[in-house]
């Protein structure tokens, strides 16, 4: 195989990520509806701090507590409270997304496999627990325990060093989200793969060494490479 390291991105690329379902799970808990509607006021918001995140506006912990103000008043508990129920939640509805589980078994023993993720660490190490994957990763490197976000180039270094410094024409970052895992990983001089979920555009500006729907066309594309 031409890549012997695969980089991946962890949420909504090995993981699914339901944000709402999983809201609307917690907010059930305190008898409170949680509509489409709702969502969407609150993923916007959540989106923009995400995104200022990624820039070093404020951190990890600024996010989390900050993103569940309005709910948190809602249902009378704190937004630390809230948010904690939270990651428990989506640990508890995390699935592998479709073909995850083949490719990482087809890939064990061909290459050296490691996630970069700004995810945030409590839910990011029970998540891989819960979904029977420890020990298939020679890194796992979360951002709010590094300090810095993808796109930074910092935190691809830091992954790199854990992994002995291999060439770079060896190594690939797998992810679905442009802004981060692309722009990170073309920064730091590695070749990239988008995963694409559908109604997500492609930008003109960035653009990725490879472009995929589906994790089953990384199996065949990673096998063929030269």
């Amino acid at each position: 195989m031409k890549y012997q390291y695969i980089l991946f991105d962890a949420d909504e690329t090995l993981f699914s990520f339901d944000n709402f379902a999983g809201i609307k799970r917690l907010m059930a808990r305190y008898d409170t509806p949680f509509t489409q509607d709702d969502f969407d006021i609150y993923q916007k918001y959540n989106k923009a701090l995400w995104l200022r995140y990624q820039q070093h506006e404020i951190d990890a912990e600024h996010l989390q507590v900050e993103r569940f103000v309005a709910l948190a008043k809602q249902v009378g508990v704190s937004p630390q409270q809230l948010n904690d129920e939270f990651l428990d939640t989506m640990v508890e509805i995390c699935e592998p997304l479709p073909g995850a589980i083949d490719l990482l078994n087809v890939l064990k023993g061909k290459a050296t496999l490691g996630i970069i993720t700004n995810g945030l660490a409590r839910m990011q190490h029970k998540r891989i627990e819960h979904t029977g994957l420890e020990g298939r990763f020679a890194c796992l490197v979360i951002s709010e325990e590094f300090g810095v976000p993808k796109p930074n180039v910092a935190i691809f270094e830091h992954a790199f060093d854990i992994l002995g410094n291999p060439d770079k024409s060896k190594i690939l970052m797998v992810g679905d989200t442009l802004s981060s895992d692309i722009v990170g990983g073309q920064n730091a001089g590695i070749d990239t793969c988008w995963l694409q979920h559908p109604n997500v555009p492609l930008f003109d500006d960035i653009q990725p060494t490879y472009h995929i729907t589906h994790l089953h066309q990384l199996q065949t594309l990673l096998l063929n490479a030269e």
